[in-house]
């Protein structure tokens, strides 16, 4: 079955001018919906939405720093005046840092909080209970393998996708009676930005070369190659739409197979 959205859904996007949340935002609107993109730097969602628009997508953007639960608590009262009741919510913005363990300290841990876990829960929260009050909508946090299979180098950001994840589950749990579904995706090594950064960080601890470390972590996935931006948003749309209407508090590995538990 194809993924459709009536035109008059409304999607917000956050992390949207790039990467995987701009991948799910390309991927919700050429199914149909209403698309708002939402990130920090007005110029990237600038040229994000005026690619997006010229192939035809219904896209526009918001800015907002989601660290803030002020300024997501904002964004989400101007969307729903502006533009309508959001139908659903693809949360991709925020990535922590990645540090050696002799780098980690109290600001490295505070990073990843700040930077995945809290933007995390300041849009989770207020969209549930909005969606909630009407009876329905659907919510999908990208957050990553990383929260489940501990590295050396992602310590503090594991962290903070681990508790993103149980609180994905226990938003699940909690307005699962009332229309509202929950659910997580977990990229493992996806073609974005992040690679490089998290393999800087991996040379600088270990004094290995890049392209060496590199090599590596792809004879580490048996699928033999790093996921695709559009792959994850493929999944991210259909448990968005109602083919997966009885799916709620899942959160999805999507790493090649590379962790392999049950």
């Amino acid at each position: 079955m194809k993924i459709e959205f009536d035109p008059s859904v409304i999607a917000v996007i956050t992390g949207a001018s790039k990467g995987i949340g701009l991948a799910c935002a390309r991927t919700l609107a050429a199914c149909g919906a209403r698309v708002v993109l939402v990130a920090r730097q007005e110029a990237a969602l600038v040229a994000a939405c005026d690619s997006l628009r010229s192939h035809g997508y219904q896209v526009e953007w918001r800015s907002a720093d989601l660290s803030d639960g002020q300024q997501a608590a904002g964004l989400i009262e101007r969307i729903e005046r502006d533009v309508g009741p959001i139908a659903i919510l693809v949360h991709a913005a925020g990535a922590a840092r990645r540090y050696g363990p002799e780098e980690l300290g109290p600001a490295a841990f505070l990073q990843g909080i700040e930077a995945k876990y809290f933007p995390g829960v300041h849009m989770m929260e207020p969209v549930a209970r909005r969606m909630a009050a009407r009876g329905r909508g659907s919510i999908v946090n990208i957050i990553g393998q990383g929260g489940r299979r501990a590295g050396a180098l992602h310590i503090a950001g594991g962290a903070a996708n681990a508790a993103l994840m149980l609180a994905t589950v226990g938003f699940a749990r909690a307005y699962a009676d009332r229309g509202v579904r929950v659910n997580g995706i977990n990229p493992g090594l996806t073609r974005t930005g992040r690679v490089a950064q998290g393999l800087q960080a991996a040379a600088r601890t270990t004094g290995r070369p890049i392209d060496e470390l590199a090599a590596e972590a792809l004879a580490g996935i048996p699928m033999g190659r790093m996921a695709e931006p559009h792959e994850v948003a493929q999944v991210a749309a259909f448990l968005a739409s109602d083919l997966a209407s009885y799916v709620s508090g899942a959160i999805i590995p999507m790493d090649g197979c590379t962790a392999s538990v049950i």
